[in-house]
Protein backbone atom coordinates (compact mmCIF):
# COMPACT_ATOMS: atom_id res chain seq x y z
CA UNK A 1 0.00 0.00 0.00
CA UNK A 2 1.39 3.17 -1.19
CA UNK A 3 0.25 6.62 0.19
CA UNK A 4 0.85 10.46 -0.37
CA UNK A 5 -0.06 13.06 2.51
CA UNK A 6 -3.43 15.32 2.05
CA UNK A 7 -0.88 18.22 3.44
CA UNK A 8 1.95 18.38 5.52
CA UNK A 9 3.07 21.39 7.96
CA UNK A 10 6.38 21.65 9.33
CA UNK A 11 7.55 23.00 12.75
CA UNK A 12 11.01 24.17 13.51
CA UNK A 13 11.94 22.38 10.40
CA UNK A 14 9.80 18.88 11.66
CA UNK A 15 7.58 17.55 9.11
CA UNK A 16 3.71 16.82 10.37
CA UNK A 17 2.09 14.53 8.03
CA UNK A 18 -2.18 14.64 6.97
CA UNK A 19 -3.40 11.62 5.43
CA UNK A 20 -6.99 11.67 4.99
CA UNK A 21 -9.09 8.08 3.13
CA UNK A 22 -6.96 5.26 4.23
CA UNK A 23 -9.75 3.67 6.34
CA UNK A 24 -12.99 2.42 4.17
CA UNK A 25 -15.74 3.68 5.76
CA UNK A 26 -17.30 0.76 6.97
CA UNK A 27 -14.22 0.16 8.84
CA UNK A 28 -14.37 3.78 10.38
CA UNK A 29 -17.78 3.19 11.61
CA UNK A 30 -17.08 -0.14 13.04
CA UNK A 31 -13.56 1.12 15.10
CA UNK A 32 -16.12 4.00 15.90
CA UNK A 33 -18.47 1.36 17.07
CA UNK A 34 -16.09 -0.22 19.04
CA UNK A 35 -14.28 2.67 21.08
CA UNK A 36 -17.98 3.42 22.07
CA UNK A 37 -18.46 0.17 23.76
CA UNK A 38 -14.48 0.30 25.42
CA UNK A 39 -13.75 0.52 29.33
CA UNK A 40 -11.62 3.54 29.80
CA UNK A 41 -10.11 4.62 32.75
CA UNK A 42 -8.39 7.86 34.04
CA UNK A 43 -5.00 6.55 34.04
CA UNK A 44 -3.28 8.63 31.08
CA UNK A 45 -1.33 12.02 32.44
CA UNK A 46 0.37 14.55 29.88
CA UNK A 47 3.20 15.23 31.98
CA UNK A 48 4.37 14.39 35.68
CA UNK A 49 3.44 17.89 36.74
CA UNK A 50 0.55 17.72 35.86
CA UNK A 51 -0.32 13.99 37.03
CA UNK A 52 -3.76 15.14 39.02
CA UNK A 53 -5.52 15.64 35.56
CA UNK A 54 -5.87 12.27 34.33
CA UNK A 55 -7.38 11.85 31.37
CA UNK A 56 -9.10 8.71 30.15
CA UNK A 57 -7.63 6.07 28.14
CA UNK A 58 -7.63 2.15 27.14
CA UNK A 59 -4.85 0.26 25.86
CA UNK A 60 -4.73 -1.94 22.45
CA UNK A 61 -2.00 -4.70 23.10
CA UNK A 62 0.57 -4.82 20.78
CA UNK A 63 0.10 -8.34 19.98
CA UNK A 64 -3.80 -7.45 18.53
CA UNK A 65 -2.05 -4.85 16.61
CA UNK A 66 -1.09 -6.60 12.83
CA UNK A 67 -4.83 -7.40 13.13
CA UNK A 68 -6.47 -3.92 13.36
CA UNK A 69 -7.98 -2.29 10.46
CA UNK A 70 -5.73 0.54 10.73
CA UNK A 71 -2.25 -1.10 11.20
CA UNK A 72 -1.54 -1.78 7.59
CA UNK A 73 -2.33 2.11 6.40
CA UNK A 74 -0.23 3.28 9.84
CA UNK A 75 3.01 1.80 8.64
CA UNK A 76 2.31 2.96 5.06
CA UNK A 77 1.61 6.26 6.11
CA UNK A 78 4.90 6.08 8.25
CA UNK A 79 7.14 5.30 5.17
CA UNK A 80 5.78 8.18 3.18
CA UNK A 81 6.49 10.07 6.30
CA UNK A 82 9.59 9.03 6.97
CA UNK A 83 10.76 7.14 3.79
CA UNK A 84 14.32 6.62 4.56
CA UNK A 85 13.64 4.90 8.52
CA UNK A 86 11.98 2.04 9.28
CA UNK A 87 9.72 1.94 12.57
CA UNK A 88 8.07 -0.57 14.64
CA UNK A 89 5.39 0.34 17.45
CA UNK A 90 6.03 -0.46 20.86
CA UNK A 91 2.57 0.99 22.05
CA UNK A 92 -1.10 2.02 20.95
CA UNK A 93 -3.77 2.86 22.77
CA UNK A 94 -6.94 5.12 22.77
CA UNK A 95 -7.86 8.97 24.62
CA UNK A 96 -11.21 9.74 24.69
CA UNK A 97 -12.01 13.85 25.44
CA UNK A 98 -15.51 15.27 26.13
CA UNK A 99 -16.43 18.68 26.72
CA UNK A 100 -15.20 20.52 29.99
CA UNK A 101 -12.09 17.85 30.15
CA UNK A 102 -8.74 19.27 30.76
CA UNK A 103 -5.89 18.33 28.42
CA UNK A 104 -2.16 20.09 28.48
CA UNK A 105 0.76 20.55 25.87
CA UNK A 106 3.03 17.55 26.30
CA UNK A 107 5.92 15.54 24.05
CA UNK A 108 5.23 11.47 23.75
CA UNK A 109 9.16 10.73 23.97
CA UNK A 110 12.51 12.89 24.81
CA UNK A 111 14.22 14.80 22.35
CA UNK A 112 16.00 13.64 19.58
CA UNK A 113 14.69 10.12 20.08
CA UNK A 114 13.83 9.67 16.94
CA UNK A 115 10.35 8.55 17.78
CA UNK A 116 7.13 8.88 15.83
CA UNK A 117 3.95 9.20 17.06
CA UNK A 118 1.09 8.03 14.54
CA UNK A 119 -2.36 10.02 16.14
CA UNK A 120 -6.15 8.76 14.36
CA UNK A 121 -9.08 10.64 15.06
CA UNK A 122 -11.63 7.97 15.33
CA UNK A 123 -15.37 9.37 14.56
CA UNK A 124 -18.16 9.07 11.99
CA UNK A 125 -19.00 12.90 12.00
CA UNK A 126 -17.35 16.18 13.04
CA UNK A 127 -17.80 19.70 12.68
CA UNK A 128 -15.31 22.30 13.02
CA UNK A 129 -17.20 24.42 15.15
CA UNK A 130 -16.79 21.46 17.86
CA UNK A 131 -13.18 22.47 18.07
CA UNK A 132 -11.03 19.43 19.46
CA UNK A 133 -8.05 20.05 17.52
CA UNK A 134 -5.06 18.91 17.79
CA UNK A 135 -2.22 21.75 18.25
CA UNK A 136 1.09 21.71 17.85
CA UNK A 137 3.98 24.06 19.42
CA UNK A 138 7.16 25.55 18.37
CA UNK A 139 9.87 26.12 20.39
CA UNK A 140 8.47 29.44 22.12
CA UNK A 141 5.36 27.89 22.46
CA UNK A 142 3.42 29.51 19.96
CA UNK A 143 1.00 27.35 17.86
CA UNK A 144 2.80 26.84 14.79
CA UNK A 145 0.11 23.59 13.44
CA UNK A 146 -3.17 22.63 13.72
CA UNK A 147 -5.37 19.53 12.37
CA UNK A 148 -8.58 18.90 12.74
CA UNK A 149 -10.05 16.24 13.65
CA UNK A 150 -11.94 14.90 10.91
CA UNK A 151 -13.46 11.03 10.56
CA UNK A 152 -10.74 8.56 9.62
CA UNK A 153 -7.49 11.24 9.33
CA UNK A 154 -4.16 10.23 10.45
CA UNK A 155 -1.47 12.74 11.34
CA UNK A 156 1.95 11.42 11.67
CA UNK A 157 4.60 13.51 13.65
CA UNK A 158 7.92 13.67 15.46
CA UNK A 159 6.66 12.65 18.96
CA UNK A 160 9.32 15.30 20.43
CA UNK A 161 7.03 18.18 19.05
CA UNK A 162 5.31 19.79 21.69
CA UNK A 163 1.55 19.54 21.22
CA UNK A 164 -1.80 19.23 22.73
CA UNK A 165 -5.52 17.76 22.24
CA UNK A 166 -7.56 20.24 22.76
CA UNK A 167 -11.34 19.29 24.30
CA UNK A 168 -14.65 19.31 22.22
CA UNK A 169 -16.08 22.80 22.55
CA UNK A 170 -19.55 23.18 24.94
CA UNK A 171 -21.64 22.32 21.40
CA UNK A 172 -20.31 19.23 21.02
CA UNK A 173 -22.16 16.24 22.76
CA UNK A 174 -20.14 13.16 20.97
CA UNK A 175 -16.64 12.45 22.27
CA UNK A 176 -13.50 12.87 20.67
CA UNK A 177 -11.81 9.53 20.02
CA UNK A 178 -7.65 9.60 19.35
CA UNK A 179 -5.98 6.35 18.35
CA UNK A 180 -2.03 6.71 18.92
CA UNK A 181 0.32 4.06 17.77
CA UNK A 182 3.78 5.11 19.21
CA UNK A 183 6.79 4.16 17.13
CA UNK A 184 10.23 3.91 17.62
CA UNK A 185 13.23 3.27 15.13
CA UNK A 186 13.43 -0.42 14.33
CA UNK A 187 17.16 -2.16 13.89
CA UNK A 188 18.81 -2.12 10.80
Amino acid sequence: MTVTPAYTQQVDGRRISVFDGLLELPQLAELHRVLLQAGYTRSEIARPDTAEYRHWATEIPLARLPAMPFAVPTMAAVAAHAPAMAYRPYRSYVNVAHYGDMLFSHVDCVEGAGELTALWYVCDQWDHEWGGETVFFDRQRDVRAAVSPRPGRLVIFDGDILHAGRPPNRNCHAPRFTLAVKLERAAS
